[in-house]
């Protein structure tokens, strides 16, 4: 049974978000892999109040405004390639988060 592991690419800076996950999938296409994406989900825009001081009511400064970028893929089977891929190292702006579900085939019991 397969395994597919989906991975969760996501950063602030959508460029260099774009350009790993491009890579990825220039990775998978030469070495045969069966790679379902990128999926790119609405950005998430964030709204952070600031204090001017610790632990207290008073003053703040502007909110802290910044836009979360996502993009998913789904690598089926090719287990080394999938565990490459979410072990690499990234720039320190991209954020990886690894899934992974055994597939099951159609008319198999518990």
């Amino acid at each position: 049974m397969p395994f597919v592991t989906t991975l969760e690419f996501a950063s602030g800076d959508r460029r260099l978000l774009d350009d790993v996950v491009d890579d990825v999938k220039a990775r998978a296409e030469r070495k045969g892999v069966e790679l379902k994406g990128p999926h790119p989900q609405p950005p998430t825009d964030y709204d952070i109040p600031q204090s001017k001081l610790l632990g207290a009511d008073g003053p703040s400064f502007d909110s802290w405004r910044y836009t979360v970028y996502t993009r998913t893929v789904e690598i089926v089977g090719h287990d080394e390639f999938a565990r490459s891929v979410a072990g690499d190292d990234y720039p320190d702006r991209i954020h990886v988060e690894a899934e992974i579900e055994q597939q099951r085939q159609l008319g198999q019991g518990n």
